[in-house]
């Protein structure tokens, strides 16, 4: 099942530049298998055609470039290492463009680069910024990540923002039927509206085509007398195309009517931008994974299709998939493949449920109970350890109330993920901070595995590892300390109940609930 994990998370990992913590951080579990045995960031042979920057010279630099693309890295960092070679490969190509296009990169990850990480608002590696204007203008980059595809991407972002069409066949050359692309229809090409339109192309570029005609007839699809100024939105689902009229809501009419009922999960490389774009928004999600191949597949799509109808008015957002690319999602909730056909609610403060075996017409019914609030939640946990003798305890989802929060002591936990570099390292440091403190029975130093269980709601947990230090009295706050066992102790001794745990009064479940929600937490090193 771990390549199963790969195969169904890697559409995320391989695409998501800026990792959310929604998804990135079993994305990542994916990238570091396949990155485990690379040591650092691979450098190519003979010299390189990236430029190194830092603190000292990247503000320089772009100052000397009408276009440049930094990426910012951190050496250990899975996803980096997977980029390396083909933003060698394609720094190497474009070198040769006329102009030349410039591919740099920063090691964010470096203590003298951190401003530059803050102030470029650097959330997860490899973040990659592209820079126009010397500077003038700064947008990420969401194009592809293999060589070919970032060549095209920058090539397309080194050109107009939006292509004009004098004809039919233009639109079939210049865009493709399987993707979103947008086209404006003016009378002239200047005015406000002209202007507006081509300002929104600039900011959404990476992430659709536009064209501008001067006639309606150009357009390949709906009524051709439509009179400009008017933008048309085309797709390859739902309703086929969306005109609008209002250029001062013209981004958000992008962002809403590209938005399918329904996104699509298949092995079909096509589908996974629009996944990429739905595990990256912050809404409530509906999955339900069935096998493509049933005779009643049908009735399935049908029914959710009504039940997406109906949620989508508490903006709860919906997933088909195919079984035959969905396993992995089986093992990131916790679920064994014979549950199939499947549906599941992942809601936004990370609750879960699912109905597994689900007929069609369990469904509508099953999502309109989750609206009324009459589902019970299922909890991801691994299974209590029977022996747990060792200087750091593991803690699990159903074991985390009497360790952490009714022990009564002062109990420093680390949510960790296996495949994690920073986690692997700081796990014998933990260790030894945990004898040393063994003969003071008032302080606990635990961890918990973050991909096995459901990490509770109340804890920020935006990379790995993170940690958290409860006092025997309640008080819950962030590590942000050193990772020498030296700084671990210190925080302990300095922020510890001096109480001692037969005297110290036992934190009920009720008093967890009161215990005030931690402080969130910077981004951590691994995303």
């Amino acid at each position: 099942m771990a390549r199963g994990v790969r195969s169904w998370l890697a559409i995320a990992a391989v695409y998501l530049l800026v990792c959310s913590v929604a998804i990135s951080s079993r994305a990542d579990e994916a990238v570091e298998e396949v990155a485990e045995e690379v040591d650092e960031v691979s450098e190519p042979e003979g010299p390189s055609f990236v430029l190194t920057l830092d603190h000292s010279n990247l503000k320089e630099t772009i100052a000397k470039h009408d276009f440049i693309v930094v990426e910012f890295y951190a050496p250990w960092c899975g996803h980096c290492k997977q980029l390396a070679p083909e933003y060698e490969k394609a720094a190497a190509i474009l070198s040769e463009h006329d102009p030349p296009i410039v591919l740099a990169k920063v090691d964010a990850s470096d203590e003298s680069n951190k401003d530059l990480a803050t102030e470029y608002n650097i959330g997860g590696f490899p973040t990659l910024k592209v820079f126009k204007k010397k500077g003038a203008t700064v947008s990420d980059y969401q194009g592809p990540r293999e060589a070919d595809g970032i060549v095209e991407h920058l090539k397309k972002l080194m050109g107009p923002p939006s292509i004009e069409i004098k004809s039919s066949e233009d639109v079939t050359a210049t865009f493709d039927d399987k993707k979103i692309y947008i086209i404006g229809v003016f009378p002239k090409f200047s005015g406000e509206e002209f202007d507006s339109f081509i300002d929104v192309a600039e900011k959404s570029r990476s992430q659709y085509d536009f064209g501008h005609t001067l006639d309606a007839k150009n357009l390949p699809k709906g009524e051709s007398n439509v009179k400009g100024p008017v933008v048309r939105l085309f797709k390859p689902y739902d309703e086929l195309f969306v005109d609008t009229e209002d250029f001062k809501t013209l981004e958000k009419f992008i962002d809403d009517t590209s938005k399918p009922l329904i996104t699509v999960l298949t092995k079909d490389p096509a589908t996974h931008p629009l996944v990429i774009k739905y595990f990256n928004l912050d809404n409530t999600k509906a999955l339900l994974f069935v096998n493509f191949s049933a005779e009643n597949i049908e009735e399935y799509k049908s029914a959710f299709r009504n039940a997406a109808e109906i949620s989508k008015k508490g903006e709860v957002i919906s997933l088909l998939g195919d079984l035959e690319a969905s396993d992995g999602a089986f093992e990131y909730f916790g679920l064994s493949l014979d549950l199939a056909p499947v549906i599941l609610i992942n809601a936004k403060d990370r609750t879960k449920f699912f109905k597994g075996n689900v007929k069609p017409d369990e469904i509508v019914p099953w999502v309109e109970d989750y609206l009324a609030g009459n589902l019970k939640p299922f909890i991801k946990s691994a299974p209590i350890p029977e022996v747990n003798d060792e200087p750091v305890k593991v803690v699990v989802t159903n074991s985390i109330q009497d360790i952490f929060y009714n022990s009564g002591k002062n109990v420093l936990l680390e949510f960790y993920a296996p495949w994690c570099g920073h986690c692997k390292t700081l796990e014998p440091i933990l260790a030894e901070a945990a004898v040393a403190l063994q003969d003071d029975t008032d302080v606990v130093i635990a961890k918990m595995d973050a991909t096995a269980n459901d990490v509770p709601p109340e804890f920020e947990v935006p990379g790995y590892p993170t940690l958290y230090f409860r006092t025997a009295s309640g008080k819950v706050i962030p590590y942000e300390g050193g990772r020498a066992k030296e700084d671990i102790i210190e925080f302990i001794n300095k922020n510890k109940d001096p109480q001692s745990s037969s005297a110290a009064t036992t934190a009920t479940a009720t008093d967890a609930d009161k215990t005030a929600r931690p402080e969130p937490t910077p981004v951590k090193d691994e995303l």
